[in-house]
């Protein structure tokens, strides 16, 4: 072999040598540089881990979770989802917003097993629905007896002499769906609204998505308590039925729809959304009139027109509470734990859907025995 190629070949493994030590500290170098990705990672994990995520004031939260400026203090700003949902338990200005309806949405999914179950003195809630003051022509039975059996009536329907009722087979009771439909309807609504204050302090786009569901509950809501009333009053004009369940199905869904807009979920049309779910609710002066006349001289006319107006107050004095923010409005930052204005909005709405279920408690106890050769 030649001087040469003798050289030649020592270059080639020279070469060789290079390239394989050039890619040996290449693989070092990534190595080294994973090595130190994977403890920076683990030492950020760590520190978020046991930081401390304090509350914040208004002014240093963002842009998007500016809802109120009457509330000062103690707002939860865009934290990780383990420690929001740990909030649930723990103090701050959403607190009492989540726990009203949370506990509204255990009561209501309550009264839906309860119903299944038929257990009659909790159905009842231990009788305050049909205990409510009645007339002289309401006869009702109060004893130990009958509130066991479950057979204590809103009145002694088969005591009343008219020739319009006809009376029917108990093994022919009313349809209980549209009863459970706004039982669902409440369930949903007071979870959805639950959800969305616990959890849209987490980020922008989840606070948006959790307001859009918000506002859904709220429709689905107010669409849902129609069913009993509209059912069962026109349990026998089945084209009315259509005509006011169609009406307010269709306005349910323009108000959803038209919300769904991120303009409209902002503080500054809070009233626009009040004047939207309010027009649902009036919705229902149309079939309430209706009814008065057509059941002018049923004697249990009163009473679910009782149980209806509370309703209405019910709801109306919640939004006027939610609408002018008050009491905290007159006092910034002394309600931002308690007794502000969308606590109390809560309260309303739970109270309000109380006194709705009381008429539909009575709406079933007609139907059940009351058929179609008479009015509700």
């Amino acid at each position: 072999m030649t001087s040469g190629k003798r050289r030649a070949l020592w270059k080639g493994r020279d070469r060789c040598l290079d390239d394989e030590t050039t890619t040996h500290r290449r693989r070092r170098h990534h190595c080294r540089h994973q090595q130190d990705n994977n403890a920076d990672t683990k030492a950020k994990k760590t520190k978020s881990e046991g930081k401390n995520y304090s509350l914040m004031t208004f002014d240093e939260v963002p842009e998007y979770m500016k809802d109120n400026e009457f509330i000062r203090k103690y707002y939860r700003g865009e934290w990780p989802l383990k420690q929001v949902l740990f909030s649930l338990f723990q103090w701050h200005n959403e607190t009492l917003n989540i726990w009203t309806h949370l506990l509204g949405f255990a009561l209501f999914l309550g009264l839906i097993v309860v119903n299944l179950v038929h257990v009659p003195q909790v159905v009842d809630l231990f009788g305050i629905f049909r205990s409510f003051p009645k007339g002289a022509e309401m006869n009702v039975s109060h004893d130990s007896k009958s509130l066991l059996m479950g057979t204590t009536k809103l009145l002694n329907l088969k005591s009343i002499n008219h020739p319009g009722y006809n009376y029917v087979p108990m093994e022919m009771a009313a349809a209980r769906w549209p009863f459970y439909i706004f039982l669902s309807g409440s369930v949903f609504c007071l979870l959805s609204s639950s959800l969305c204050h616990l959890f849209s302090c987490h980020s922008y786009n989840l606070s948006m998505q959790l307001l859009r569901m918000d506002y859904v509950g709220i429709s689905v809501m107010i669409i849902t308590s129609f069913f009993p009333p509209i059912y069962y009053i026109f349990q026998c004009e089945p084209h009315w039925q259509i005509i006011y369940l169609s009406g307010i199905t269709l306005m349910g869904t323009f108000t959803v729809v038209t919300l769904y807009s991120p303009t409209l979920s902002s503080g500054k049309y809070r009233g626009f959304r009040a004047i939207l779910f309010t027009s649902m609710g009036l919705f229902g002066l149309i079939p309430a009139v209706h009814t008065s006349i057509m059941n002018w001289d049923n004697p249990k006319r009163n009473m679910i027109l009782a149980y209806e107006l509370f309703m209405a107050l019910f709801y109306l004095a919640g939004t006027g509470f939610y609408v002018t923010r008050i009491p905290e409005r007159f006092k910034p930052g002394w309600f931002d734990i308690a007794g502000h204005s969308h606590q109390i909005f809560h309260v309303f709405v739970i109270m309000g859907a109380l006194a709705h279920y009381g008429a539909a408690l009575i709406f079933l106890d007609y139907r059940d025995i009351v058929g179609c050769d008479s009015s509700l």
